[in-house]
């Protein structure tokens, strides 16, 4: 049985992997995410810029005991941010660049809570302070 340390040091890094690499996205692919944005939002390119970077900074936060809680509480911020988007793509039942069904993009929304949970438990925001310099 693997122990529970090592699970959340393997999921915080695989999390962390993810917001990079998908905040990188966001700069390689940029008319992807702006077809998501809805179009109440002010100034998409800059959006998608300031979202990019903050999933490449908060992945790496995540890694580095000493921010990893601010990281890990920016990261809750910006998966509440980005939901309109994930929803507006929803709606539309398309999304830019991808051929996914109606269905799965409406089954990706509740995922949100998902990474949201995730985000909080490798952060260690429900413990008073992080224990050692576990990475």
């Amino acid at each position: 049985m693997v122990h529970m340390g090592k699970l959340k040091i393997l999921l915080r890094w695989i999390l962390a992997i993810f917001f990079v690499l998908a905040g990188a996205n966001h700069f390689r692919m940029p008319e992807t995410y702006l077809g998501m944005m809805p179009p109440w939002l002010p100034a998409p390119s800059a959006m998608n810029l300031i979202s990019g970077a903050a999933e490449i900074l908060g992945g790496l936060g995540l890694l580095v005991p000493a921010v990893r809680r601010l990281a890990g509480w920016g990261l809750l911020v910006l998966l509440v941010a980005i939901f309109p988007a994930n929803l507006h793509v929803a709606l539309q039942g398309r999304m830019s660049g991808f051929d996914f069904s109606p269905l799965i993009l409406w089954l990706r929304l509740p995922f949100q809570a998902g990474f949201m949970a995730w985000v909080w438990w490798v952060a260690g925001l429900g413990q008073k302070r992080e224990t050692g310099s576990e990475m």
